[in-house]
């Protein structure tokens, strides 16, 4: 495990390669950030979303939590949500979980977790709603359809977001994507087409089917 000072080093290491790529690479960022995508993730230390994606600092903007839970209630991801949109102008908001989700496991366990409980509570209802399909499947296959339909469920909620509805109402261009990730193997999965535009008249619990969102990428 290394120490606070190693942590130091490898920063400055790292500025070094940057800087010596790209001298102006600092000034232009420490200038402008205009990403185009928000991502919303989970806060699992093994889902850092620059690096699985391939983007450098400034690209992404970046909000996580335990489980990429989006709650309308929360108003830190609600700053995070409406900044991105406001003031950034986004074009593509990515929710994005990944299968061995410890949050979505502990919604599955039927015993008392903590104060994490309170958090994790919409999970628990979207285990209660699909539970005749969840009750088939073998525990692990259960959790891995958990974390799916978390992420799907949870993409839905930020469609119905005020700050996303007035936005898409004056016309502006927004995608939401529902992608999950593979811890052993490093691969995104899109698990719906992006939602576009409102989806007032759907239900929050509606589950589309699975998708290529790149079919043309095979």
């Amino acid at each position: 495990m290394p120490d606070l000072h190693t942590l130091l080093q490898n920063n400055r290491d790292w500025a070094d390669s940057i800087s010596a790529h790209d001298p102006e690479f600092f000034r232009k960022l420490a200038n402008q950030q205009s990403p185009q995508y928000l991502w919303i993730g989970c806060s699992d230390s093994r889902v850092p979303a620059n690096q699985i994606t391939g983007l450098a600092p400034g690209e992404v903007f970046v909000h996580r939590n335990v489980a990429n839970i989006v709650v309308e209630t929360d108003f830190n991801l609600l700053a995070v949500l409406q900044y991105a949109v406001d003031v950034l102008k986004v074009r593509h908001i990515i929710l994005c979980g990944h299968y061995g989700c410890g949050g979505v496991q502990a919604a599955l366990e039927n015993f008392r977790h903590g104060m994490i409980d309170n958090w994790l509570s919409s999970i628990r209802a979207l285990r209660r709603i699909h539970h005749l399909e969840l009750d088939a499947l073998a525990p692990d296959d259960a959790a891995d359809r958990l974390c799916e339909l978390n992420v799907l469920a949870q993409a839905r909620h930020i469609a119905h977001t005020t700050i996303v509805e007035d936005a898409w109402e004056r016309g502006q261009e927004i995608h939401i994507h529902s992608w999950i990730y593979r811890l052993d193997n490093g691969i995104i999965t899109p698990l719906a087409p992006p939602i576009h535009q409102s989806i007032e008249s759907l239900p929050v619990g509606t589950v589309p089917p699975a998708v290529d969102e790149f079919p043309d990428s095979a």
